[in-house]
């Protein structure tokens, strides 16, 4: 057994050959580690002119240290030139790959483009997303310079811009075509630099799309007054990603009426979309996720398995034998059928990287190189790091190298020969699984803030049945299909089992995420408790534990509250939390069936900063407000709702609503809240959701945050009427809505944010909370005027990403995309 995401095995074929490393080959890789560390740590990139001029420090140096006699000075100075060097090559890639960015003018433009289907297309309930390999594209019959590869929707029913000045409404498109890889389209387009949300914790979504090679996304022009697109030829460029699309059809039509189609798909193909994300839920609270996708357990073990059936058949020829050993033979078959596998499963980065690791550590066996583990480690990790030195910002890279680290370190992976025998064997699986848990799960609770107990159960049940009965059935069906019915039904037999261990109490358990410094140490105490050695020595593990699980965030002064609005796209979702309470304003968009604010964005958000929330306000129906409450308020089951949304609203079903109505008071830790919109009297004659927004006021008495939901001018209005006739004397400015802090009615629509109900209000900040170039042309212009009219600080999540701001630090809005800003992450203009 292996521990999640492994991308190689320690159980390699040793030879009697040992040629030890040079001396300088540890400097050497360190630095080079080292180099690229420091260079993902840029805010912004140098010249290419400064990193050429670095490579060239950098080889001076290599030059220089051969002339030094001292060793120890001889290894610094290799140290130093790799890190010169990988700091500096790493730097140059990076600027010749981002000089190839969309232009910001044409973002929002209708472009011809011809390319070629580049990927297996993916579909969904409202299109399909595929990548495009761009060949020729125009603007008004000019030709002009896109980026190479780009990454489209086509979507089906109405989709156009909608509210903005001048926009059109919504017009129905025409219907996706089937589309498949290799097909060369031309077609009409709009592109925007790719651009996704960035919070605390979170998902990179820019990153990830720097490491596919993706500098521009959209979505085809499908309207009755486009040009239609047209398919002009099949190619046979992308063969791979053609047979993966045929053979994924083959198992959606084999397997319509299973549910274990998707899970097929995604161990055949590497096609984890298919999976349902009710799955997902189970699989990540038992610990197995690493399982249901090619993963580099899965393309070790097919390894490990073509070798041993090449070296087999093999040794059955003494002409084969004689012109190349069948322990070589099988070593280099294993490797190449694991690069196929790897490219058939769609080369994804975890692919790519099991693919160089087993390929380097095999190419140590085929020179008779036998390095002690250490060195053998780190020169895997140092060549997947040069050929992908993103690949140091991604969790399951760290996962993968720690996991085997761990495994060479603990001797685990080691047959022992004085305990033959398959019980013998059967232990040494368990141990091995057991320490990698123990090591592991400190790394775990640092890079997702959540840990399965049942994990160790259930990958000591599911890793052996997916490993040597899913797996293969579901390979052998693309020979044979009616394989694929047997696979399903040992992969039903398997899901309610993990389903029944996700239903223990504690199944899981969620801690606040902890700096690196915790989770270092507690790997490195988890490795101590995991190490042969007396228990007296290994309890010393035990102190370095305790910061990785016992962490917890700074904490809120009483009397003070601190607002947290996510970066959800075209949606709200604002933490309020106090010094022993919190409150989550509205739950994000919904973005697909499958996908949702609170699912992406709030459920790992709130997880990650330990909240327990005390209440969910839903400002009212719109799913842009209520997309992501389902998975909040499962997620948090003790957590009471309030809301306008109708008594018939499906919410209804899962928690009781406490109707918002004016007039509701309570007090936090010295905190006061009060609801100052709907009136009861409103619900019977609202015409549109907006307008029963609940609007919530929060205080401290210095200080005010006032959440406006989605109120249009109509209601600011009577807000404003309200509070003058509550004002000390007739003509004085109505400080009953005062507030230093302000989420811009309706995401900064021309329908809200009037000029009285701005100068009531006063704020300091504005906050709007809205998508990259949403279809509704959100913050309308004039309503930026009014703002900039009244000298309010403007904060718009696109540019600001998830806006933090402190009622004891009154003066400033911290924005994660200054906090985190990193050289991939897209400037709005």
């Amino acid at each position: 057994m292996r521990a999640p995401e492994t991308d190689a095995s320690p159980h390699l074929p040793a030879t009697k050959t040992r040629f030890p490393p040079s001396r300088g080959l540890v400097p050497a890789l360190l630095g080079g580690l080292l180099g690229n560390a420091l260079q993902l740590q840029q805010a912004a990139l140098l010249p290419a002119d400064d990193y050429l001029l670095g490579l060239l420090t950098g080889l001076l140096l290599l030059g220089l240290s051969l002339r030094v006699p001292r060793p120890a000075w001889r290894r610094g100075l290799i140290g130093a030139a790799f890190v010169v060097l990988a700091f500096s090559s790493t730097g140059w890639r990076a600027q010749m790959f981002g000089g190839r960015a969309l232009a910001p003018e044409l973002e929002g433009r209708d472009l011809a483009v011809t390319g070629v289907v580049a990927a297996m297309p993916q579909h969904f309930e409202g299109g399909v997303r595929f990548r495009l390999d761009l060949e020729s594209a125009s603007l008004g019959g000019r030709p002009l310079r896109l980026p190479d590869r780009l990454e489209l929707g086509w979507y089906a029913g109405v989709y156009a811009r909608g509210d903005g000045a001048g926009e059109s409404p919504g017009e129905l498109q025409r219907l996706p075509a089937p589309l498949r890889a290799g097909e060369r389209w031309q077609m009409t387009v709009r592109l925007k630099a790719p651009h996704g949300g960035l919070n605390p914790h979170g998902f990179d979504y820019e990153l990830w799309q720097w490491e596919q090679g993706v500098q521009a996304t959209g979505y085809v022009r499908a309207g009755p007054r486009d040009p239609a697109p047209v398919l002009l030829a099949q190619t046979w460029r992308h063969p791979v990603q053609w047979a993966r699309g045929q053979v994924r059809d083959r198992i959606g039509l084999r397997l319509a009426g299973s549910d274990a189609g998707g899970l097929i798909a995604a161990l055949v193909v590497g096609d984890q979309a298919a999976i349902e994300r009710s799955d997902w839920d189970v699989f990540r609270a038992t610990g197995v996720a690493h399982l249901m996708s090619i993963s580099g357990l899965h393309i070790t073990m097919f390894a490990w398995a073509a070798a041993l059936l090449l070296g087999w058949l093999w040794r059955r020829s003494a002409w084969l034998c004689l012109r190349l050993p069948a322990p070589t033979a099988a070593l280099m078959g294993g490797i190449a059928m694991a690069t196929a596998y790897a490219l058939f499963s769609g080369w994804g980065v975890p692919a790519q990287r099991t693919v160089l690791m087993l390929a380097t550590v095999g190419a140590l066996r085929l020179l008779g190189v036998r390095w002690p583990w250490p060195q053998v480690w780190l020169l895997a990790c140092a060549v997947v790091v040069a050929v992908d030195p993103w690949a140091l910002l991604q969790a399951g890279f760290w996962l993968s190298f720690v996991a085997v680290g761990v495994l060479f370190a603990t001797d685990a992976g080691v047959p022992q020969a004085s305990r033959p025998g398959f019980r013998a064997r059967v232990l040494v699986l368990l141990r091995e699984q057991w320490v990698i848990t123990l090591a592991l799960t400190p790394l775990s609770l640092l890079l997702f803030g959540q840990v399965s107990l049942v994990g160790l159960l259930a990958n000591a049940l599911a890793i052996p049945w997916v490993t040597l009965v899913v797996t293969p059935l579901a390979m052998l069906g693309v020979l044979v299909p009616a394989l694929w019915d047997l696979a399903a039904g040992a992969v039903g037999l398997m899901t309610q089992l993990l389903r029944g261990l996700a239903q223990w109490p504690w199944a899981s358990v969620s801690l606040a995420q902890a700096p690196w410094w915790a989770g270092a140490a507690g790997v490195l105490g988890g490795l101590v408790l995991a190490l042969r050695l007396p228990w007296s020595l290994r309890l010393g593990g035990v102190p370095l534990l305790l910061p990785v699980l016992f962490w917890q965030p700074p904490p809120i002064p009483a009397g003070e509250f601190s607002l947290l609005a996510a970066d959800v796209g075209q949606g709200n979702a604002v933490l309020v939390r106090t010094a022993r309470h919190a409150l989550l304003y509205d739950a994000g968009p919904m973005y697909s069936r499958e996908s949702d604010a609170g699912h992406r964005v709030l459920v790992p958000l709130l997880r990650a900063l330990g909240v327990r929330l005390d209440t969910l306000v839903l400002s009212h129906r719109d799913s842009d407000h209520t997309g992501g409450a389902m998975a909040i308020l499962q997620m948090q089951p003790q957590a009471g709702l309030l809301s306008s949304i109708e008594p018939d609203h499906a919410l209804q079903a899962l928690r009781p609503v406490t109707r918002c109505t004016a007039g509701q008071r309570w007090r936090w830790d010295g905190v006061d809240f009060e609801v100052l919109h709907p009136q009861a009297g409103d619900y019977a004659g609202a015409r549109k959701p907006n307008a029963l927004s609940c609007t919530l006021r929060i205080s401290s008495g210095a200080q005010t945050a006032l959440l406006a939901g989605d109120i249009e001018q109509a209601q600011e209005a009577k807000l404003v009427a309200r509070a003058q006739e509550g004002a000390a004397g007739p003509g004085q400015l109505p400080d009953g809505l005062r507030a230093d802090v302000l989420l811009v009615p309706h995401h900064g629509s021309k329908t809200s944010s009037s000029e009285a109900f701005l100068a009531a209000v006063r704020p300091r900040f504005a906050i709007v909370q809205a998508g990259y170039r949403n279809r509704f042309g959100h913050p309308a212009g004039a309503v930026l005027v009014r703002y900039d009219v009244h000298q309010i600080t403007l904060i718009d999540t696109p540019r600001c990403g998830a806006a933090s701001w402190l009622s004891w630090e009154p003066d400033e809005v911290q924005c994660a995309r200054t906090v985190q800003k990193r050289y991939w992450h897209h400037v709005v203009p």
